[in-house]
Formats: C-alpha cells, structure tokens, sequence
C-alpha cells in the first residue's frame, strides 16, 4: 500500500482507549501516533496497550494547536459525528494522512475540526468508543487502498487471488523506442 497514515487523539480523558487505539495503529501499520491537548499516561493507557506502541512507532504529544505539526502534504482527516461529515463508505482516503477523533464526551473541538480536510463520520445510530471508532476508520482505509482479492458475488472467500500490479516498461525506453520510430520515418 502506497503511502503512510497516523493517527491520534485531541483532548481525550480516558488512557485505556488511548492505549487500544495506539496498540490498533501499531497493528495496522501506523507510521505515527499522537496526543493534542490531552493528558495521556502511559503506563496506565499500557494496561491496553500490550505492544508498547510508543517504543515501536513514532509518538508525538503536542500540549496545544500551536505546537501541532504534520508532514508535508499529510492531509488532516476528522472524525466526528456531525450532518456535514462525509460518511466514511463514501469516503477516499488520502495517500497521505493523519486522523484525529476527539474526546469521549465532547468529541473534536470547532477548532480542530477547522484544520481538518476532511471530517468523517462512521455511519452508526450513536456514538461508539473511541477505540473501536479509530479501528473501523484504520480497517476501511485498509480496503479501500490496499491491494486485495475482489470479493465474490456470493457467499464464501474470494475465488480470485489478489491481481499483480502491472507496469509498463520504463519511461526512457518508451520514448526511446518512439525516436526510433520517428527516425526511420524520415
């Protein structure tokens, strides 16, 4: 899969769904994880976060907004429930970016949400933890640009297995081979 992605929290209360979301990033490949304007402790988010993320992928804790960095090009997607977000089935993720859920009870903050690029919702009746609320937006980024067998009309696995990428030969010969040809017309 081409690309990376990281994703973090804003002002969140609870370590132990800090901890599951990070153990969730380091399993699905996160590059990054991060803290914005919330007070995680480590050792108790540690109870759920049995891979010890923070000693295997990049961890940043950013006190405020005007300590928060992203990459270059790395696009800031929000989740929150809200009537303009876009519903994540109907969401393309971007190549790069990085994804921020907020806080159990208040959710993102207006002015995280005006960073954002995009805000997705995940379409459910009410609000699920914010564990498994990263783990379905990790799992849909996962399908969607992941190279995968297509799935079977009926029931049951895939029949297929997963098509090779196919590439043309390299650029220089291509327009090698098009001088040649433009010579011997002449």
């Amino acid at each position: 899969m081409k690309g990376y992605f990281g994703i973090g929290v804003e002002g969140v209360s609870k370590a132990m769904n800090v901890g599951t979301l990070f153990r969730t990033a380091h399993a699905f490949g996160a590059s990054f994880v991060f803290t914005l304007r919330a007070q995680y402790n480590r050792r108790e988010g540690g109870h759920s976060d049995t891979s010890d993320t923070p000693r295997s992928v990049p961890t940043y804790h950013f006190a405020d907004l005007s300590t928060f960095r992203l990459p270059a090009g790395c696009r800031l997607v929000g989740i929150e429930i809200s009537d303009e977000a876009i519903e994540l089935p109907s969401f393309r993720h971007p190549r790069q970016a990085a994804y921020i859920l907020g806080s159990e009870r208040e959710g993102l903050s207006t002015d995280v949400q005006s960073l954002c690029d995009y805000v997705v919702k995940i379409p459910t009746r009410f609000s699920v933890n914010l564990g498994v609320a990263g783990a379905l937006v990790m799992y849909d980024r996962l399908l969607t640009l992941g190279r995968h067998a297509p799935r079977p009309v009926g029931e049951g696995g895939p029949t297929e297995t997963a098509p090779v990428p196919v590439f043309g030969e390299p650029l220089y010969k291509r327009r090698q081979r098009l001088r040649q040809k433009a010579q011997a017309k002449q």
